[in-house]
């Protein structure tokens, strides 16, 4: 990559977008990669914060349907600017400059959040990620005049991505109903797009920076749950309230994110980033790690809601409004990043007892201490096995 001339940053004005090398060692995110995370944290804690007053007024059906369409606007531009970055930045001035862009674009898009699950008003979120993807598209437009081997998939990506925000656009002037009809039509065409795009040439992402930028953003989406119970305990505090449920559900909520941290970075994903088929069904089954990640600090915010009087719902459903994200947590963690190891069937078995476990607890009159429970039961179990395994492999090796 070579810049023409230096901006008054340090950095060169233009680069020619030639595609970076996917062996490149040392690759790690970048400034500007985790400036533009705190971006979307704004989002994801919008998001996350309008859920929590839905479940909490009795509204759960239109609340997680307006969480799960507006986590999946914050969610696919993030992960497309993740997968071109980790193939073609270029860290030049124009680049900069189109990230930026983007950056304003998902501040945008948190703004209109409230109003979207609320009102549902989706004029402000859609002008917003409409600019996070103008600015992709343009990024895609510098990668075809650059990278000529990828240019015919650099070329598909702009035009797909183009005509699909004419979609979201005129989207806007369809009735609620129609309107919904249509938001699922447009998702798949977004999914389309990079499948379509990569046929002919497979752009020349970083298995190991990838992996890390799903590992921080997974730590961005547990560290809001975090933040979503400590606030709802401090208001319990403050109101001199029984700081005896409060606290157990801060306890248990800490455990339940460390246990979810911990089974998630146990497995080292860029050992399966080995191909685009790999790469597509790891990338978007993260869609459900991440959403339901986000929500469980919604539910922990439920659940002080419950025990100090102020949500509408009973017991049941306040243990729901937790044990349900987890469950998808773990299922989906399961399918999409523990099971593709081949971990062996103790561990197959122990997620999916875990997840039936979960499930159950909100019948009982204590679902977030036993959820944790659950959940240090299967670090045990999982760890147990994995140290088997490394005996048994140990083992054969001496042999």
């Amino acid at each position: 990559m070579g810049g023409t001339s230096e901006g008054g940053s340090g950095a060169p004005l233009w680069r020619r977008m030639a595609g970076r090398d996917p062996a490149e060692p040392h690759r790690v995110a970048t400034p500007l990669e985790l400036l533009s995370d705190l971006c979307f944290v704004v989002a994801v804690a919008q998001a996350a914060a309008t859920l929590h007053h839905a479940l909490s007024e009795g509204h759960a059906g239109t609340g997680v349907l307006g969480y799960a369409m507006v986590f999946f606007a914050i969610w696919w531009a993030w992960m497309n600017f993740t997968w071109f970055a980790s193939a073609y930045d270029t860290d030049d001035t124009a680049y900069r400059l189109l990230i930026f862009v983007q950056m304003a674009g998902v501040l945008v898009l948190a703004a209109g959040i409230p109003r979207a699950l609320q009102d549902r008003d989706f004029t402000l979120v859609t002008v917003g990620y409409v600019v996070m993807r103008v600015a992709l598209v343009l990024l895609w437009l510098r990668a075809a005049q650059g990278h000529v081997e990828g240019r015919r998939s650099a070329l598909r990506y702009a035009s797909g991505l183009a005509v699909v925000q004419v979609g979201w656009i005129a989207r806007l002037a369809l009735p609620e109903q129609t309107g919904l009809a249509a938001f699922f039509v447009l998702v798949l065409a977004e999914l389309a797009v990079p499948v379509w795009a990569e046929r002919f040439w497979s752009t020349t992402w970083h298995p190991h920076h990838i992996a890390e930028r799903y590992g921080l953003f997974t730590i961005i989406v547990l560290g809001e749950s975090i933040l979503a119970a400590t606030i709802a305990v401090q208001t319990g505090l403050e109101r001199r309230l029984d700081a005896g449920p409060l606290l157990s559900v801060a306890l248990s909520g800490m455990v339940i994110v460390f246990a979810m941290w911990w089974l998630y970075f146990s497995r080292s994903a860029h050992l399966l980033l080995t191909s685009n088929k790999v790469a597509f069904r790891w990338g978007y089954g993260h869609y459900l790690i991440f959403s339901s990640a986000a929500a469980i600090g919604a539910g922990l915010a439920v659940s002080v809601d419950f025990h100090t009087h102020e949500a509408h719902i009973g017991s049941f459903g306040a243990g729901a409004a937790v044990a349900v994200p987890v469950a998808v947590f773990l299922i989906s963690l399961w399918l999409v990043h523990v099971r593709p190891h081949r971990p062996g069937p103790v561990v197959d078995g122990s997620y999916l007892a875990g997840v039936a476990a979960v499930l159950a607890t909100p019948f009982t009159g204590l679902p977030l201490p036993l959820i944790a429970a659950v959940m240090i039961a299967l670090i045990v179990v999982t760890q147990h096995a994995a140290a088997s395994v490394r005996r048994k492999s140990g083992s054969t090796a001496v042999t």
